[in-house]
C-alpha cells in the first residue's frame, strides 16, 4: 500500500531530496507491476488489440515482401540474359498487391490501436475521478493539487503515448529480426559483414540507459512540482496581490521553471540521442553493401536483385531499431507515469461502508456524541471524551476559541473522518453502520466559504437536488432573500456563473449555498461560520430564513456572530477539545465563565446594532 505522504507538499529545502526519493520509488525501466495492471485495464478490448496484432505482422511480413519482389523482378525480368516481359507483369501484380495490403494492414493496426487505447484512457481516467472522489477528506488535506493535477493530467498523456505504440513495438520486432533473417539467407557472408557494426550500438546503449532512465525520472518529478508551484500561486493570488509578494513569487516560480526547463531538455536530449547515432550507423552500412557488394556484382558473384534487395533492407533495419529505442524512451516515461497513476487509483479508502451497512432512511435528526475523542493524526487528539446529545428539531451552536474543535465535530456528523475512540449517532444510528450516501441524504452543511460550481445560478441552488423544480428553487431563494438580486441580473436564474462564482459578491454567494441547502431538504443542518462572511443587514434577512428553514430539522450551529447564537436552543461552550460548559445564551451569560468571556471579548459590540426594517434589510442584500 502506498505512503500518501509522496503527495505532501515537500518543503522548498529539501526538494533535491524529494527528488531523490521520488527517482528511488520510480526508478524502475520496467515494472511488472504496473504492466499487469494496466493490462488488466485492456481485458475489454483484447479482440480489438488482437486484431491490431494481427493487422502489424501482416503489415510487418509486407515490409519484409516488398524487396523481395523487386529482387525478382530486377533478376528475372530487367537483367539483359534474362528479359521476360510475362515475368514483370506479373511481378508488378505482386508489388501493386502487396503495396495495398500494406496499406490496408496499416490503417487497420493504426484505427484498432488507437482506438482501445482511447477507451483504455478513459476507463482509467473515469476510476482515477471516481477514486478521488471517494478518498478520505484526510489524505486530501495533505495533497497539493497541482502535483495530483500532473497525475491525472500529464502522466495520463505519457500513458497513452506508450499504449498507442506498444503494440507496434511487436511489428518492429518482427521487422528486425526479420531483415536479419532474409539477409543471411540472401547472403551469409554480406550480411556478417554488414550486422558487424550492430555491437557498437549496443554499446551506446548500455552507456545511454541509465542516464536516460535518470533524466525522464527528473524531468517528471520536477514538472509535477512546477504544476504544483503554479496552481498554489494561481489559487492564492489575492492573498499574493495583497501581500504585494507578485515580484518574489515570480523570482521563485522562475526558478522552479527553469530547473524544470533544464530537466526536460537534459531528457530530450537523451531521448534523441540515438537518433544521429542511428543514422550515422545506416549510412555505414548503406557503404558497406555498396562498396563490397558492389565489387561482388562486378565480379558476377552477387546477383545485382540481391545487391539491390540488400540496400532497401539496410535502409530498414535501422528503422526498427530507431523505433524500439523510441518505445523504450516510451515505456521509460510510462513506467514512471504509471507507477505514479497507481499511487493514485492505491490511495486507501479509509472511509467505507461495511458490508452490512444499512440505509438511513427514517431519519428523526438527533444527534448523539458518546466519549468521542478524534484526531487528524492519532498522536495527536484535537476532541478529548466529548458527550452530548441533540434533540430532534433542536438548534445547538458551538462556539469557544479557535482550534478548540467546533469543526471537526460537525465533519464527525458528515463522517468525513472516523472518532478515534467512542460512538456518533445520527438519527439513533451508528454513523458506522450506515451507508455515506444515505447519511448525506440526511445531513446538510454552509460554509464559512461558499463553493459554486460553474454553471448557473439555477445549476447551483438544485446542486444536490437535481429533480427540484424551478418554483421549488424561487421558493427556497426568496426564504433567504436571494430571489430580489437574482432577479436583477441580465440573465435571472440562468446567469452563468464565473469561477467559484467570482461574479457576485461574497455574500451572495453565501445566500445562494443556503437557498441550495433548503432545496437540499435534509433532515440535520450544520452551519459552519456560515455567517461570518455576511454583513449584519444581510445576517437579518437570513435569521428569519434560518427560523423558516430549522422548524422541524435539527441545527447544529458554529458561529461568532450574537444574533446566531442566540436563536439557539443550547450554546455547547469548547475549550482544548473538551466540553467547558453548556447551557443557554442567558444561563452562560449568569455563569460569567468562558461564553461570557467571548461575548464580551468578541459579540459585545453587535448588542449595538440596531434594529432595521424589512424593507431595507432586503435593499442592501447583494
Amino acid at each position: 500500500m502506498t505512503d500518501n505522504n509522496i503527495f505532501a507538499k515537500p518543503p522548498k529545502a529539501v526538494v533535491g531530496s524529494q527528488i531523490s526519493h521520488d527517482e528511488e520509488m520510480f526508478g524502475k525501466a520496467f515494472d511488472g507491476i504496473v504492466i499487469r495492471r494496466f493490462l488488466s485495464y485492456c481485458q475489454p478490448y483484447k479482440k480489438s488489440l488482437w486484431l491490431a496484432v494481427v493487422a502489424v505482422l501482416i503489415f510487418t511480413i509486407t515490409q519484409i515482401s516488398i524487396p523481395l519482389v523487386i529482387l525478382h523482378i530486377i533478376d528475372n525480368a530487367l537483367v539483359a540474359e534474362k528479359k521476360d516481359q510475362s515475368v514483370l507483369e506479373l511481378s508488378v501484380i505482386v508489388f501493386g498487391l502487396a503495396i495495398t495490403i500494406n496499406y490496408v494492414a496499416n490503417f487497420l493496426q493504426e484505427n484498432l490501436v488507437g482506438r482501445a487505447a482511447e477507451r483504455v484512457l478513459i476507463d482509467l481516467r473515469r476510476d482515477m475521478f471516481s477514486h478521488l472522489q471517494r478518498v478520505s477528506l484526510s489524505f486530501m488535506d495533505k495533497t497539493e493539487v497541482g502535483r495530483l493535477m500532473s497525475r491525472l493530467q500529464s502522466d495520463v498523456n505519457s500513458l497513452q503515448e506508450f499504449l498507442e505504440t506498444s503494440v507496434f513495438a511487436v511489428g518492429d520486432l518482427v521487422l528486425l529480426v526479420g531483415i536479419i533473417t532474409v539477409l543471411l539467407v540472401l547472403d551469409l557472408n554480406l550480411a556478417l559483414l554488414t550486422l558487424c557494426i550492430v555491437p557498437t550500438l549496443f554499446v551506446v546503449r548500455f552507456i545511454w540507459l541509465p542516464r536516460a532512465r535518470a533524466a525522464f525520472m527528473r524531468a517528471r518529478e520536477l514538472n509535477s512540482m512546477t504544476n504544483g508551484a503554479l496552481a498554489e500561486a494561481i489559487h492564492g493570488v489575492r492573498t499574493v496581490q495583497g501581500m504585494a509578494r507578485e515580484k518574489t513569487n515570480y523570482a521563485l516560480y522562475m526558478d522552479r521553471a527553469g530547473e524544470n526547463m533544464q530537466a526536460h531538455l537534459r531528457a530530450a536530449k537523451f531521448a534523441q540521442f540515438n537518433v544521429p547515432i542511428v543514422d550515422m550507423l545506416t549510412g555505414s552500412a548503406m557503404a558497406i553493401v555498396v562498396v563490397f557488394g558492389g565489387a561482388q556484382v562486378m565480379e558476377s558473384k552477387l546477383d545485382l536483385g540481391v545487391m539491390v534487395a540488400f540496400i532497401f533492407y539496410v535502409q530498414r533495419f535501422f528503422d526498427p531499431i530507431r523505433s524500439l529505442t523510441l518505445h523504450y524512451s516510451f515505456m521509460q516515461r510510462a513506467m514512471v507515469s504509471g507507477q505514479r497513476i497507481l499511487e493514485v487509483l492505491d490511495v486507501p479508502i479509509s472511509i467505507k461502508d461495511k458490508t452490512d451497512a444499512k440505509e438511513l432512511s427514517d431519519c428523526d435528526g438527533s444527534i448523539e456524541f458518546k466519549d468521542v475523542t478524534f484526531g487528524y493524526e492519532k498522536e495527536q487528539p484535537i476532541l478529548h471524551n466529548i458527550n452530548f446529545k441533540i434533540n430532534p428539531g433542536e438548534t445547538v451552536a458551538l462556539v469557544g476559541p479557535t482550534g478548540s474543535g467546533k469543526t471537526s465535530i460537525t465533519a464527525l456528523v458528515n463522517r468525513f473522518y472516523d472518532a478515534l475512540e467512542g460512538s456518533i449517532f445520527v438519527g439513533g444510528e451508528n454513523v458506522r453502520d450506515v451507508t455515506q450516501d444515505s447519511l448525506g441524504e440526511q445531513v446538510s452543511m454552509v460554509l464559512q466559504e461558499p463553493f459554486l460550481f460553474t454553471g448557473t445560478i439555477l445549476e447551483n441552488i438544485k446542486y444536490r437536488c437535481d429533480e427540484a423544480t424551478f418554483e421549488e428553487i424561487t421558493a427556497s431563494a426568496k426564504a433567504v432573500g436571494a430571489h430580489d438580486f437574482i432577479e436583477d441580473l441580465p440573465a435571472g436564474y440562468n446567469t452563468i456563473l464565473e469561477q467559484r462564482g467570482a461574479n457576485l459578491s461574497l455574500g451572495q454567494r453565501q445566500l445562494i449555498s443556503f437557498a441550495r441547502a433548503i432545496v437540499a431538504d435534509a433532515k440535520i443542518l450544520l452551519l459552519d461560520e456560515a455567517t461570518a462572511s455576511i454583513d449584519s443587514y444581510t445576517e437579518m434577512q437570513i435569521q428569519i430564513a434560518l427560523r423558516k428553514l430549522l422548524e422541524g430539522r435539527t441545527g447544529l450551529v458554529i458561529a461568532h456572530r450574537l444574533a446566531t447564537i442566540r436563536g439557539c436552543n443550547r450554546i455547547i461552550v469548547l475549550k482544548d477539545g473538551r466540553i467547558f460548559e453548556e447551557g443557554t445564551h442567558e444561563e452562560l451569560l449568569l455563569k460569567k465563565g468562558l461564553y461570557a468571556n467571548l461575548h464580551s471579548l468578541n459579540y459585545a459590540s453587535f448588542d449595538d446594532i440596531p434594529e432595521a426594517p424589512e424593507e431595507n434589510i432586503k435593499s442592501t442584500i447583494g
